[in-house]
């Protein structure tokens, strides 16, 4: 079974390759030199080249701020390619599976998690141009899984958990927003339930289809994050610094972030039975990868 990956050098493309699929699935990541998703001949050819049977775009635009000012950029990558890559797999029959963001949502629910039907309204470029792309995907090609994820982290590329251990090793002391709320996600455990989203649409024609969300269990702020990522650096022989914690409007930036991350994964685990683990058990695998194992003596949470 042949399985496509876009994105493949992100970190949830990296840790979808790194993922120990069947033995009877190739996966293949062609990167950005070798397949333009924005070039509907290219795609097209590209899956008339083999009998894949599924697509998981993981790939996008995801420099939020810049995405302000270098707007086609972004509207190419997360609206025009979503849209290039649904007709294509419709045309041949193969399902789709495509990653999308909480910066969907404008972030001002104040009774809980957004819920996947909940009204989207994206106040920033990069949240407008991905919620484009869910809609081209969601008109153009029936056999699709929308898997809207956020505050991803990994062992790879640049991402918040890297930033905080190269702060607390620079500085005595961090300053971090603390009115944002959110649902850390492990990259290797979104890559994990793509799989499973991914496998079952390829070989189950009654798989559930439609928009779904994917996040680790409970939610903190991003300082709370940051204290947590510091207090586990901490066990495996890191520097413990203080995080204070600054609201929103003491660091401006030229997209406005979501207040509220916070996504309900109930429908993922209803249709397809996953239930993702809590964000510190994730956060300690990549703490184990990225530091090493807790120090000799102490225990983890």
């Amino acid at each position: 079974m042949d399985i496509l990956v876009l994105g493949g050098a992100g970190e949830v493309g990296t840790e979808l390759q790194a993922l120990s699929w069947p033995g009877d699935v190739s996966v293949h990541a062609p990167g950005r030199a070798d397949l333009d998703i924005t070039d509907a001949d290219t795609v097209a050819a590209a899956l008339a080249a083999r009998d894949y049977r599924v697509v998981i775009n993981t790939a996008a635009y995801t420099a939020v701020d810049k995405a302000e000012s270098d707007v086609v950029a972004a509207w190419r990558l997360n609206a025009l390619a979503p849209a290039i890559l649904a007709a294509a797999t419709a045309a041949r029959q193969i399902p789709l599976v495509h990653v999308s963001t909480d910066y969907v949502f404008a972030g001002t629910k104040t009774d809980g998690a957004y819920a996947p039907d909940d009204a989207i309204d994206p106040q920033s470029v990069y949240g407008a141009s991905k919620a484009a792309g869910e809609l081209a995907v969601r008109t153009g090609n029936p056999r699709h899984a929308i898997v809207r994820t956020a505050w991803v982290v990994s062992p790879h590329r640049g991402n918040f958990v890297k930033t905080i251990l190269r702060l607390a090793a620079e500085r005595d002391a961090l300053t971090v927003v603390g009115d944002q709320h959110g649902c850390p996600t492990s990259a290797a455990d979104l890559a994990a339930a793509l799989a499973v989203i991914a496998l079952r649409l390829a070989t189950d024609a009654a798989a559930p289809t439609g928009t779904f969300h994917c996040v680790n269990a409970g939610d903190t702020t991003w300082r709370g994050f940051a204290e947590a990522i510091v207090a586990g650096s901490a066990r495996r022989g890191g520097r413990a610094v203080p995080v204070k914690g600054i609201p929103t409007s003491a660091y401006p930036t030229p997209a406005r972030r979501p207040a509220n991350s916070r996504l309900s994964t109930d429908s993922l685990t209803d249709a397809y039975g996953i239930a993702p683990r809590p964000w510190q058990a994730a956060l300690d695998d990549i703490l184990d990868r990225l530091v090493g194992p807790v120090s000799e003596g102490v225990s983890k949470p």
